[in-house]
């Protein structure tokens, strides 16, 4: 059954007698840190979920989730592509060729890692294609030595579509006139960014050019490439089909290479988590102190309460109401705030850049060159709760000292 008594009487409590204003400014106080731990708990979570997104779709959408690789040169990619496309988990297969070396150009040099790709099965296993900023990957034909770079290489090199790049192999040749370094020019057909370090270090060619410069007969390819529907089935599914496979194969998967940054991710939400907690527990901390300190100056009118013949339960209702309107209305504006900010802080950190001119994140340093904000209501839900429930349980001690008020005690000095 509602009582409207401890409700009308909590509320009125939550401010102060006007020759006691400090309490009113403790409970503002309260009510302030509240709202600071939500909304910076949510812009924060959400922040993290942006990266944890991005590294999924980006960077693991660039690299394979998995692949199977041959101890020798594969010759039929196609049949062992078709055998790998029976296993449920598995959406795309692409044959591949990894060689790693230098770029150079007008005498400025940069590490890369060229990959032979076939450009029509590539597009099952990569979303390079969606991030092409000039060309395509159909520009890749065999035999005319194109080449597609990361958009950052362009930007070093200052290459632009039909610039001329030379490729130089970690391998010496040995010809009457000496030893030279393996190279072979390559015109660039295309220009790629995903706004990650990949536009950094990575290159791709046709596999068939791949071929030729790794000495293989045409058709022979490293492995092949693999996408999956749960990228993180990737290492039971990748040791699944190796297992299967007649021949020496062996497999490679996404936590072998990226997965120590994926790991950081998650461990820092969860710890950044843990922290951000603290802010909420500290201002519900603060609820305590306000509410003992109302107990304290209304003591006399908790007495006459009593005498009047309200009961302990009454009276520890009053306290409850009024230190749950402070962790109600922080949290509330505090939710809506961190909810606002989470949705447009990309664009806002952008502006800030713009206006600024400076870059907050480098992709030479991080894996993304913006923020990104991903908002997840079961966070929010999360959060608010317990702020909410931190906020009760912060007024059940004064709450019950308030109960505990003995009417004669109060009454002899006043």
């Amino acid at each position: 059954m509602f009582r409207p008594l401890p409700f009308f009487i909590g509320l009125r409590y939550t401010r102060a007698k006007r020759r006691n204003h400090f309490i009113s400014f403790i409970s503002l106080i309260s009510m302030l840190g509240l709202t600071l731990g939500v909304l910076v708990m949510i812009l924060v979570l959400s922040v993290m979920n942006g990266f944890d997104r991005e590294l999924r779709t980006r960077i693991l959408g660039m690299v394979p989730h998995a692949s199977i690789n041959g101890y020798q040169p594969i010759d039929d990619w196609r049949t062992l592509a078709t055998q790998l496309e029976q296993h449920p988990q598995v959406v795309g297969v692409a044959p591949f060729i990894q060689m790693q070396g230098m770029l150079t150009h007008n005498g400025s040099v940069a590490p890369v890692l060229a990959t032979g790709i076939d450009p029509e099965a590539e597009q099952r296993v990569s979303i390079i294609g969606n991030h092409m900023q000039a060309g395509s990957l159909e520009e890749l034909r065999e035999g005319e030595f194109g080449i597609v770079i990361g958009e950052l290489i362009a930007r070093r090199f200052g290459v632009q579509l039909g610039d001329k790049l030379t490729f130089v192999m970690p391998e010496a040749s040995v010809t009457p006139a000496g030893v030279f370094p393996r190279l072979k020019r390559f015109h660039v057909v295309g220009i790629f960014k995903v706004g990650a370090e990949l536009d950094a270090s990575m290159a791709m060619v046709h596999v068939a050019d791949a071929a030729r410069l790794s000495r293989w007969q045409p058709g022979q390819v490293q492995g092949v490439r693999l996408q999956l529907h749960d990228l993180f089935q990737a290492p039971s599914v990748a040791w699944d089909l190796v297992t299967t496979l007649s021949g020496s194969y062996y497999a490679q998967d996404w936590t072998r290479s990226h997965g120590n940054l994926f790991a950081a991710i998650r461990m820092e939400k969860t710890m950044i988590g843990l922290l951000l907690i603290l802010i909420i527990a500290v201002a519900a901390f603060n609820i305590i102190s306000t509410l003992v300190m109302v107990v304290t100056d209304k003591k006399a009118d908790i007495a006459i309460l009593r005498t009047l013949g309200c009961s302990p339960g009454t009276i520890m209702g009053i306290f409850m109401v009024q230190g749950s309107v402070i962790g109600v209305v922080g949290t509330l504006v505090g939710g809506v705030l961190g909810v606002l900010a989470a949705l447009n802080v990309s664009s806002m950190v952008a502006g800030l850049e713009s206006l600024l001119g400076i870059q907050f994140l480098s992709s030479d340093v991080y894996f993304i060159s913006y923020l990104p904000s991903q908002l997840i209501w079961t966070d929010v839900i999360v959060i608010c709760g317990a702020a909410l429930g931190m906020s009760f349980l912060a007024t059940l001690y004064p709450a019950w000292r308030a109960s505990r008020t003995e009417p004669a005690e109060a009454l002899r000095y006043d």
